[in-house]
């Protein structure tokens, strides 16, 4: 019988981790739904445009002090600082990185994404919240990178993915 969080095991701490992430969608989607019966969906977007202004800063700056990544640490430190997110202990990313100056984000299953379709609902349009999000995300890894949306809900072409994100390091010459 568990006491206390000291007589975790590791993978129990690492079962507790994944269930955390989900307590904290569970209550992002909960908070959003709430708004989005009250004053609509409009207004329920850029309230969470709003959060996540706000929430990927603090979020990104947490994991850099965790992780000792440098303040600019480039696409290295950005695509370790990816891999700590709430998001990556519920959905399944895929990195890819062409070159020196380019890193390619892909998100095979989002949780939210994947139950609205099984519920046979459209997707959510979470384009332009995932244009903030991500943006600051990566400029708070490093002021020099800059963010592209490859593909994000509303987007309706074709693709094995449900959003994809290219993160360019830009130098100053």
């Amino acid at each position: 019988m568990l006491r206390s969080k000291e007589d975790l095991t590791h993978q129990q701490a690492l079962d507790l981790l994944g269930d955390f992430a989900k307590r904290w969608l569970a209550h992002d989607g909960l908070w959003f739904q709430s708004i989005e019966r009250e004053r609509g969906i409009g207004e329920a977007i850029h309230h969470d445009i709003e959060a996540w202004r706000h929430f990927t800063v603090v979020e990104a700056k947490r994991i850099q002090e965790f992780l000792k990544l440098p303040p600019q640490g480039g696409l290295d430190a950005l695509e370790r600082a990816l891999a700590f997110r709430l998001y990556a202990f519920l959905n399944q990313q895929t990195i890819e990185r062409p070159d020196e100056k380019t890193l390619i984000f892909k998100m095979t299953d989002c949780r939210v994404q994947s139950a609205r379709r099984r519920k046979q609902l459209p997707d959510f349009p979470c384009k332009p919240v995932g244009e903030v999000e991500y943006s600051l995300f990566a400029a708070t890894i490093d002021p020099r990178i800059s963010t592209r949306c490859l593909a994000c809900p509303p987007d309706q072409d074709s693709r094995d993915y449900y959003c994809g994100w290219e993160f360019t390091l830009v130098e100053n010459e």
